[in-house]
């Protein structure tokens, strides 16, 4: 009998812990639920309640706004007031960093963090670059030109040049390499090593900020990523400018395998392309999926 009652005892504790447990993970009020959506919200990042496959499916959803669940929840993401709006016209433009482009017109002025540019009074222009991943490990270009375009565009020094030259397969390797076509950066000479580490280090804010905003008419203000493990994706919205400190902190350095690590960006070597001399081109990758771990 004092063993049954032991027993009793011992399972009622268990029950009352499980409870207690149940109360930590699962708050009971609507109020609480509702109120740690909205902070999600707030932050940016949520679960689609609608599967999207492709860049025109999120543009057809922001013209869709008014009855689109997913629409509104990236527009409050991004600053804007639904009940405020007025009309929206979404659309892609070819070849720019904007994936999307969206044109707002609202019954009055944006909040102050709004980024886009002002058309007229109460009406913004948002560039939307989209990054859209199916593993939380996988990678993404977010830029690719040839060398020269590169160093045009942000002044490079003719050693950093020639040295780069060889990185990208249009200097031969003057000596036995990994690889006979072209040389990886630890295979330079290390005064050529350190002017390529020194250029991108002493640029390094300019450089990050043309991979992801770009400096056109369509720049982008703003970077969706789309994880799309499931069904329903999870989503991430975040302006450029925190898109640009998040992925560019950290130090400038080469790698173990001969690249360059700019903070959270990898720059290569194109390759592949049967060998075509579009393999010669730089291209910049990052995981987009980190941006889910940003503060």
């Amino acid at each position: 009998m004092k063993k049954t009652r032991q027993k009793l005892k011992t399972f009622s504790l268990i029950i009352s812990l499980s409870f207690c447990s149940w109360l930590l993970v699962s708050p009971p009020t609507d109020a609480v639920a509702q109120k740690s959506q909205t902070a999600k919200i707030e932050r940016g990042s949520l679960t689609a309640k609608n599967g999207f496959k492709n860049e025109t499916e999120v543009r057809d959803k922001f013209n869709n706004w008014k009855v689109d669940d997913d629409a509104r929840a990236w527009l409050a993401a991004m600053n804007y007031k639904v009940s405020e709006i007025e009309s929206i016209i979404a659309s892609k433009p070819h070849g720019q960093k904007a994936d999307v482009e969206i044109r707002i017109r609202s019954k009055s002025e944006p909040g102050a963090v709004a980024t886009g540019t002002s058309m007229q009074q109460n009406e913004r222009i948002e560039g939307i670059s989209i990054k859209l991943v199916s593993s939380p490990n996988g990678f993404n270009q977010i830029d690719k030109r040839w060398l020269a375009t590169y160093a045009k565009l942000w002044k490079m020094p003719t050693e950093v040049v020639e040295s780069l030259k060889f990185f990208v397969g249009e200097t031969p390797p003057t000596r036995a390499t990994r690889n006979a076509k072209r040389m990886f950066l630890n295979e330079l000479d290390l005064p050529q090593q350190k002017a390529v580490v020194d250029f991108f280090t002493a640029n390094k804010d300019e450089i990050v900020s043309h991979l992801f905003a770009g400096d056109g008419v369509h720049d982008a203000d703003w970077v969706m990523v789309a994880l799309k493990a499931t069904d329903k994706p999870r989503w991430i919205i975040r302006s450029s400018a925190d898109t640009i400190k998040f992925f560019g902190e950290g130090k400038v350095e080469i790698t173990r395998n001969g690249n360059l690590k700019i903070g959270r960006i990898t720059m290569q070597r194109k390759g592949g392309d049967a060998g075509r001399e579009t393999a010669k081109m730089l291209q910049f990758k990052i995981n987009p999926a980190l941006l889910f771990e940003a503060k």
